[in-house]
């Protein structure tokens, strides 16, 4: 359907030796060694069992973010640390599959992700498509950016990142001394392509507590869960039960500066070219709160992470998945 104009919260010790490690210490430096290497074979090895939680790093948590993000429970960017974003989707994970929701990975949360027997990491060729651009500069002022005839990628390290819901920086890190803006270059990349298509969802939950989107069925069971950014203390989450109005894909944004409290008192209305890098990324979910939807984001690594001016916030990525799995009508509740 056509929706009207898209008006919504927008957010983003030097002197002494130290002494001879024991066997112990040793091993646990090689542990920690290995689980930092991010080679293929490293990452896609289905013994790679460490314990995953906070501060760790590497190889490990690469394969569990890449099993968690084909499973549905998004960890958001995938960037190799481990932060809250992870910590929640792994949490949502043990809850759905009956485990201790600890939000660390132990051996019982290995052996359910392992399910999933696909490597983590595989082999991509660099398409034409990919390198096409155009590629431009992106500004941070919104009359700035109504200048541009739209709002792509920056780069084709970013675009190549979207694709693989991979941080850029990690796409360097696993492909070292290869070109990323050269079609036919061969690299490593996030093996994110989920063997089925989510199944549509009867009900979608938002909770700020939480920061995050949850989909169920109509038995109540989740089918998908998203970080999410939700609502600031100026312009909180509108709570309540609404209902979807409508989907726009690649939509453009209508800024209207009245609407926000911080906006520059210089700037007027203002028709933002569509785009991934547009205020609302690549997908607009319309709810019956009139001004409020769900919808993309520029800023993948902020998801989570930041407050927004009232609507729900997702990477593009979760976005254009959550869009798949609803449809006009379907019950959003709003919640703390």
């Amino acid at each position: 359907m056509k929706l009207k104009e898209l008006i919504i919260a927008l957010a983003v010790s030097a002197f002494f030796m130290p002494p001879a490690p024991s066997d112990a210490a040793s091993k646990s430096r090689r542990a920690s060694t290995s689980t930092t290497r991010l080679s293929p074979d490293a990452v896609n090895d289905t013994k790679l069992t460490a314990a995953v939680g906070r501060r760790s790093r590497g190889a490990a948590v690469v394969r569990a973010q890449v099993l968690l993000d084909r499973a549905r429970f998004s960890p958001g960017e995938i960037d190799t640390a481990f932060g809250s974003n992870m910590q929640k989707a792994i949490a949502a994970f043990q809850r759905s599959n009956g485990l201790n929701a600890s939000g660390s990975i132990d051996e019982p949360t290995w052996a359910a992700l392992n399910r999933d027997s696909a490597p983590a990491l595989t082999q991509y060729s660099i398409l034409d498509a990919d390198v096409a651009g155009p590629f431009v500069s992106i500004p941070t002022d919104m009359m700035e950016k109504s200048k541009l005839s739209a709002l792509g990628f920056a780069s084709p390290a970013e675009a190549l990142g979207e694709k693989f819901h991979a941080s850029p920086k990690l796409l360097r890190q696993l492909n070292p001394g290869k070109d990323l803006g050269r079609a036919g270059e061969e690299i490593i990349v996030p093996n994110v392509e989920s063997s089925a298509a989510l199944p549509k969802a009867a009900k979608v939950i938002v909770d700020k507590s939480d920061s995050a989107i949850t989909l169920v069925d109509s038995s109540g069971k989740t089918l998908a869960h998203f970080p999410a950014s939700a609502g600031s203390k100026h312009d909180p989450l509108p709570l309540g039960t609404w209902k979807i109005q409508g989907i726009a894909k690649n939509p453009v944004f209508y800024y209207n500066p009245k609407l926000f409290w911080d906006a520059n008192p210089s700037h007027g209305k203002a028709k933002i070219p569509a785009g991934p890098n547009n205020p609302v990324g690549v997908v607009w979910i319309d709810l019956s709160k009139a001004h409020y939807g769900i919808h993309g984001s520029p800023e993948p690594s902020m998801i989570g992470k930041t407050q927004s001016h009232g609507c729900i916030r997702l990477t593009n990525w979760d976005a254009a998945a959550l869009a798949l799995a609803v449809s006009r009508g379907v019950t959003a509740i709003l919640q703390e």
